[in-house]
């Protein structure tokens, strides 16, 4: 029997997808498997997950998408980093390590 998979704090999907966008266009599937491959599959991204947020932050003007051919000769959509995305990216890092510094502190705090 494996480790359970960890559950995604609020708002940190949307963080992990703009960044794989930072590296440019992708499509559905290969968004997926960029998290899974550098997290080293600690982290699974499902489909009924991935799509709406893929659509709600396009609605937000942090992506775009358009039609394209997969490497294997697919129709697929493909989502690319916006302007605005990139800003959202860049506070959602800052907002991520003040997160994780204050709750390392908690976690170091020794038992009194």
């Amino acid at each position: 029997m494996g480790r359970p998979k960890p559950d995604m704090i609020k708002g940190t999907l949307d963080m992990l997808i703009l960044k794989t966008l930072a590296q440019g266009p992708m499509h559905g599937y290969g968004v997926a498997r960029w998290i899974e491959e550098r997290t080293g599959e600690a982290l699974q991204v499902e489909e009924g997950s991935l799509y709406p947020a893929l659509y709600r932050m396009a609605r937000r003007g942090w992506i775009r998408s358009e039609w394209g051919t997969t490497e294997h000769n697919r129709r697929a959509k493909f989502y690319a980093l916006t302007a605005k995305g990139k800003k959202r990216l860049d506070v959602g890092v800052a907002d991520w390590r003040r997160f994780t510094v204050a709750v390392g502190r908690v976690l170091e705090e020794k038992p009194a």
